[in-house]
Order: structure tokens, then C-alpha cells, then sequence
């Protein structure tokens, strides 16, 4: 598995404009507008907000990467859940601005906007965090209803200290690495937690669109192979026990110089927890006996 950085510090790596460099050598993240939080293991600054494999598209390995324009994910999913024109205010301020303004506010909780939330986990040990929450309050500060939102990357496997080494050099290369996508993830992790998370919300009287799941396209593409496809997951309009799957992904391939690549969404789906559970129980398995072929071939090779 090889690959490379695509964008390090907010840039395309091949950007060797003033402003990439500028961001490279005072480690800032743009979207952040303060240093990159994420961190090799030795707490190195890592930098890299994409990864491109060898043979397939980009892949955001970094959540703050979709939190580019102010959180505008935020605000495209509070319109879409609760109407139009929605006022995001941070999650503790939130009874006092719909007061204050006499206008109905969503509260967003969430990192750097008010603290995440936890769910209890079975037998009530441990817990589990959801990204965001998006509670719209009504003018005189009553909670009316709210939604859960998830934000899921992609770790990497291997190694791209080298790659990042030569980025932070004076001319600026693109080399090689060992980095790769831990693609495992998507059934190990993911797809259990939406399940279990999506099973708690549906208990909520006033989590009455469920919960929203962003990510980028590559990501989504896997889940919904995984799952066996499209046709396995039947169509539902958000509501309670629903997933929104919004996906999103670089808007062109016309890169411009000294401007971080815009995202878009280019895809969703909507359907209910117990559909996914469903679709993910239901495994394809292999013909028989491909074990004793593949030790029989083992066998054979000299």
C-alpha cells in the first residue's frame, strides 16, 4: 500500500504558492485559523489533511478538513433539518440569544462550540461522544427539537513522515510514502457505532430527524459497498431512528494556486438505523473452501 499527501497545511501539496507556503512554515490550519491540531505519533505536527492512494481519488484523513468556511456543514444541515435561515449560536449561549433577540436559535453543541455531548453505553459504563448536536430552541428559549450530527474521517495506516519532510523543504516535493487508508474501520468501527448511536437518539422524543452522518465520498463508497449497495438500504426522509448520509467531495479538478480546494456535497441517502443493521448482519460469504485452495496454492509455490 503507497501513497502520498495531498494537501498539507490546507493546500494541495503541489501548491507552491505564497500563501501554502506560508501555512507550511507557521503550521497554521485554515480552517482552524490556529496551529494544526493533529499530531504524528512523536507529536510531531502533522499536517496532512488528505492522503491520495495510488490508484484511487483523495481521501480527507482529517476531520477539521470538512469544517472548512466557518462550519458551513453546520449551517447546510440546520436548514435542511429545521428550515432555512437557521441561527447557529454556541450551545451554552443559547437560551440567553433567543431571549435576548426574541428569535428562535439552534444551540450547536460541540468542539470549540459549547463541549461535546455524551450517550451512555450499555449496562451504563463508558460512554460514547456525538460529534454535534443542533437543538433548536423557540424565541422564549424552549427547547423544540434537535438533531445529532457525526463527522467520520479516515485514519491512515503506514507511514508519510517522509512525504511530510519533503513538503517543509524549500522547493516543496511530492514524494512517495507507505501511508495508506484503514479502510477496516468502516466495519469495525463506524457502521457499529452509527447503529448503536442511531438506536439511543430514536428513544428521544424530540430527536424527531435522527442523526446526520457526514463524511467524504470515498468514505461513503466504501460504507455503502460494504453494505451491499444502494438497493440494500431502502429510502426514508429524515425522521426519528433515520441516518442522512451527506457526502461530500472536492467540487472540480480545476486546482487554482493559493486557495485551499472547495468541497461540496455530491451525494446522500437517507434511510433508518434498523435498515443499516440489517444490511450489515447480512454477509456475503465466499465460495467453500477457498481456504483449502489458497493452502493448497501455498503449498505448490516453490
Amino acid at each position: 500500500m503507497s501513497g502520498s499527501i495531498f494537501e498539507f497545511f490546507g493546500y494541495r501539496a503541489e501548491d507552491c504558492s505564497r500563501e501554502a507556503l506560508a501555512s507550511a512554515v507557521s503550521q497554521q490550519c485554515p480552517f482552524l485559523g490556529e496551529i494544526c491540531e493533529k499530531t504524528l505519533s512523536d507529536g510531531l505536527i502533522s499536517g496532512a489533511c488528505s492522503i491520495k492512494p495510488m490508484k484511487s481519488s483523495p481521501v480527507i484523513c482529517c476531520p477539521i478538513r470538512l469544517y472548512a468556511d466557518g462550519y458551513s456543514i453546520l449551517q447546510t444541515i440546520a436548514d435542511e433539518a429545521f428550515g432555512g435561515g437557521q441561527h447557529l449560536v454556541s450551545g451554552p449561549e443559547g437560551r440567553i440569544a433567543a431571549l435576548r433577540d426574541r428569535k428562535p436559535v439552534v444551540a450547536v453543541f460541540g468542539q470549540r462550540w459549547g463541549g461535546e455531548l455524551r450517550l451512555p453505553q450499555k449496562g451504563g459504563q463508558g460512554n460514547y461522544f456525538v460529534d454535534w448536536i443542533l437543538a433548536r430552541l423557540a424565541a422564549d428559549g424552549t427547547l423544540e427539537e434537535f438533531i445529532a450530527v457525526e463527522v467520520q474521517t479516515m485514519d491512515t495506516t503506514g507511514n508519510y513522515r517522509n512525504g511530510r519532510e519533503a513538503l517543509l523543504e524549500g522547493d516543496r516535493r511530492l514524494v512517495k510514502t507507505s501511508v495508506g487508508i484503514n479502510w477496516e474501520n468502516v466495519a469495525k468501527r463506524i457502521i457499529p457505532q452509527l447503529v448503536y448511536k442511531g438506536q439511543v437518539l430514536q428513544r428521544e422524543s424530540l430527536c424527531r430527524k435522527g442523526i446526520f452522518f457526514v463524511c467524504p465520498q470515498p468514505v461513503f463508497n466504501r460504507i455503502i459497498t460494504r453494505l451491499g449497495g444502494r438497493d440494500k438500504l431502502p429510502k426514508f426522509p429524515p425522521q426519528p431512528a433515520s441516518i442522512t448520509f451527506v457526502a461530500y467531495d472536492y467540487m472540480d479538478q480545476t486546482f487554482a494556486d493559493g486557495v485551499s480546494v472547495p468541497l461540496n456535497v455530491v451525494d446522500r441517502l437517507g434511510t433508518t438505523v434498523y435498515k443499516l443493521q440489517d444490511a450489515f448482519n447480512t454477509v456475503t460469504l465466499p465460495t467453500e473452501d477457498v481456504y483449502q485452495a489458497a493452502i493448497e496454492a501455498a503449498l505448490k509455490a516453490p
